[in-house]
């Protein structure tokens, strides 16, 4: 059920694409993709007490009670948005084509990736604050996640180890906080876009400002691992 594994993918836009023609006993992970992209706009525009099982069935190809038989109530949905979000980006991170490429050029692209990728996802980036309201509990006992996510961190260490080896990169930095730093500045450009508009203008979210501020982001961060001269 990974949504368009390798591509940013919109949320918003995939809603207004999709057919309602499907049928649930022909192709049940079709219904229940359906489901989710209907779930994760909801999630992410009203939370979990906000949102309405009703709401979300009616937009979506099947009813109310196929909804609790796939997810067995609406918590259970909800835990499934957040986990296809994450498996939406790092199912993109894995596919990206690095091989090959030089540690500076195959980290340069993970920033750019995530950059993108967070840009064109702001319901993933709603629905993660969300849960962050809530301290995560709904995520905690999800064991994909976890498993998913040190995948990311491992893909992060074989490029800085590459990086290190070649003279490029500086040693003693650890992956994790390599991913906490890529993470927090492609998050924070969505998830204060608004505030940040009030107090400092438009220019930066800008079409032109997004794709400076990419190249930027990528650049500071690359920096700040690099060897030393």
């Amino acid at each position: 059920m990974i949504p368009n594994k390798g591509n940013h993918v919109k949320y918003g836009e995939k809603l207004a694409e999709k057919s309602r023609k499907i049928k649930w006993k022909q192709d049940p992970e079709a219904v229940k993709a359906d489901i989710l992209l209907v779930a994760v706009e909801h999630f992410a525009n009203l939370g979990l007490s906000g949102a309405r099982i009703d709401e979300i069935a009616k937009q979506t190809a099947t009813s109310k009670r196929m909804i609790y038989y796939y997810f067995g109530d609406k918590v259970g949905l909800y835990r499934a948005a957040l986990e296809w979000v994450y498996q939406s980006v790092r199912a993109g991170e894995a596919d990206l084509d690095i091989d090959g490429l030089d540690p500076v050029e195959s980290m340069r692209k993970l920033v750019q990736y995530t950059f993108d990728h967070h840009r064109n996802n702001p319901h993933f980036v709603r629905l993660i604050s969300i849960e962050n309201i809530h301290n995560a509990k709904y995520l905690e006992p999800s064991k994909m996640l976890r498993d998913r996510n040190l995948k990311a961190v491992d893909q992060i260490a074989q490029i800085y180890q590459r990086g290190v080896d070649s003279g490029v990169f500086r040693a003693g930095l650890q992956p994790i906080e390599l991913h906490w730093a890529i993470s927090a500045m492609c998050f924070y450009n969505v998830s204060n876009q608004f505030t940040f508009q009030i107090g400092f203008g438009k220019d930066v979210h800008s079409p032109k400002g997004q794709e400076t501020l990419r190249e930027t982001v990528a650049d500071l961060f690359l920096h700040s691992i690099a060897a030393p001269a």
